[in-house]
């Protein structure tokens, strides 16, 4: 059975698997985001911080999607998508897949907005972090 919160982060997913980034509309105007790992690393604060942060990053690559390998709700507030990343270098030409082929998104939502974001650019370190390492192992890799 599908919740509120799952639907949201599927519909934000949605659009990232087109490439299209565009919107900021599920954020809450306070939105945390946050990369742990890969090549910009860092936290930003509102919807203008997070809009600097991905076209920071966004703008090394072509053609980059978001592809979601799995969802899961680990809680009333909380949704994981277990993903993978598609794009080229725009100076290296060099595809993203052959860097990092496994990652994770967090999503924390609140009363219909999602109020923080942290991208984790090792799936393994996002299961550690929330405890869910040992069922990695098994289920999820």
């Amino acid at each position: 059975m599908s919740s509120a919160n799952l639907d949201l982060v599927q519909s934000i997913h949605a659009a990232w698997e087109r490439g299209d980034f565009s919107s900021a509309e599920w954020a809450h105007p306070d939105i945390e985001y946050e990369n742990v790992g890969g090549p910009s690393p860092g936290s930003w604060t509102g919807r203008a911080g997070m809009a600097e942060g991905m076209r920071d990053f966004l703008s090394a690559w072509k053609d980059f999607r978001v592809n979601v390998d799995q969802y899961r709700e680990l809680d009333g507030e909380r949704v994981l998508a277990l993903t993978s990343y598609s794009a080229r270098g725009k100076k290296s030409g060099l595809e993203l897949g052959q860097m990092w082929t496994k990652a994770a998104l967090l999503f924390h939502v609140r009363g219909g907005k999602v109020t923080r974001i942290v991208s984790y650019w090792d799936r393994e370190n996002a299961l550690a972090d929330l405890g869910l390492a040992q069922e990695a192992s098994t289920r999820l890799s």
